[in-house]
């Protein structure tokens, strides 16, 4: 009888109270979280991290608040390039190789896409940031 009122309660959307992760101070945006921030507190879970481990290292996309949970999106992983930053564009076809410089046009973490303006052509290119730091171009 217990389990068909937790389903039913999950079904109609019930916030279920649990640990969760919090903030022990205010986290600006674009921040890489240390454990010193971060406290567990009762809560509730839905949508907020409840292991401290899982947000330690990440960057805060938004402010993060002291005794708010934090939200599965209101964290990443940190950038790797920043706007404006001169980074190398690499293009790699079968055994030809092309190396250049560009221009970031936004923040980006690596495994994520990012817009390039090329120095050299001034074409702006999209491509995957690598842990690296570099940009790897699919199409020229």
């Amino acid at each position: 009888m217990k389990v068909s009122f937790l389903f039913l309660g999950l079904m109609c959307g019930t916030l279920v109270r649990a640990d969760v992760v919090v903030s022990t101070y205010v986290i600006r945006p674009n921040t890489v979280i240390s454990s010193s921030a971060l406290t567990i507190a009762s809560g509730e879970s839905a949508g907020s991290y409840s292991d401290p481990l899982q947000v330690i290292g990440k960057e805060a996309r938004v402010a993060l608040y002291p005794g708010r949970p934090i939200g599965f999106d209101d964290v990443g992983p940190p950038a790797l390039v920043d706007r404006n930053q001169i980074v190398p564009l690499v293009f790699k076809r079968g055994g030809l190789s092309i190396t250049a410089e560009g221009r970031s046009l936004s923040r980006a973490a690596a495994g994520e896409t990012v817009r390039v303006m090329n120095l050299s052509s001034r074409a702006t290119v999209s491509g995957i940031v690598l842990a690296n730091g570099s940009v790897q171009v699919s199409k020229y």
